[in-house]
């Protein structure tokens, strides 16, 4: 089983896209937050089997601590 943290950035003209920072460059696109999480459970999927049929090794986020900081900047 492997394990993705997954970004969602709303968008000024609606939708969100998101993005799988263990694997890079797998984006997709939802039009509401349960639509982009089922995107992105897509995108990784076949991102995988890509690597996969590669011979690739398959980067997760079961060992990536996350941490959110809010700076207030003069």
């Amino acid at each position: 089983m492997y394990s993705y943290k997954i970004h969602l950035h709303k968008e000024p003209e609606g939708g969100y896209i998101v993005i799988v920072p263990a694997l890079p460059g797998c984006v997709t696109y939802g039009e509401n937050v349960d639509e982009a999480i089922e995107m992105a459970r897509e995108a990784i999927e076949l991102f995988i089997e890509e690597l996969k049929e590669r011979g690739e090794e398959i980067p997760d986020d079961r060992n990536t601590l996350e941490y959110s900081l809010n700076l207030a900047v003069a």
